[in-house]
Parts: structure tokens; sequence; C-alpha cells
């Protein structure tokens, strides 16, 4: 199932401001559990977190910062008038 560009863009702000915030505060919590490792270790842990994320949703952030392209193309002015 192909989604229109309207409904990825919607999707993809619904996963920045909602989804994220949530992984963050669950990845946080995770990495607390594990009873404070070596920062080296923490590191490792955040960034692998970091990329996994997104991965699932590559589908939905692929092509949203370019134009439609199931819009009408636009006319273009033809500013010659000399005005």
């Amino acid at each position: 199932m192909a989604l229109r560009h309207k409904t990825r863009k919607r999707l993809s702000l619904l996963l920045l401001l909602v989804w994220l915030p949530l992984y963050i505060v669950a990845a946080v919590s995770l990495v607390n559990a594990l009873g404070r490792p070596p920062i080296w270790a923490e590191l490792l842990v955040y960034v692998a977190l970091g990329f996994l994320w997104a991965i699932p949703f590559r589908f939905i952030f692929r092509g949203v910062g370019q134009a439609d392209p199931d819009a009408a193309p636009e006319k273009p002015t033809d500013d010659t008038s000399g005005k």
C-alpha cells in the first residue's frame, strides 16, 4: 500500500512529535535499568538506539522534504509585461 505524500508528511510529524519523545524516555529508562554502565558503553547504547528507532520508519520519511509529486504542476508566470 503506497501512502500519499500528504499522509506521509502527517505521519512523519506524528512520529517526530509523539513517538520520538516517548522512545527517548524509554531509551533513558533502559540505560538506567542497566545500572549506569561505563560511559563508553552508555554512549554506544545511545548511538545504537538512535539509529534503531528510524529503521522501521524509513519508508515514511523518504521524500517528505521534496515537493509533492501528486500536486498539479505550477504554471510558469510570464512576467514580461515590463511593469
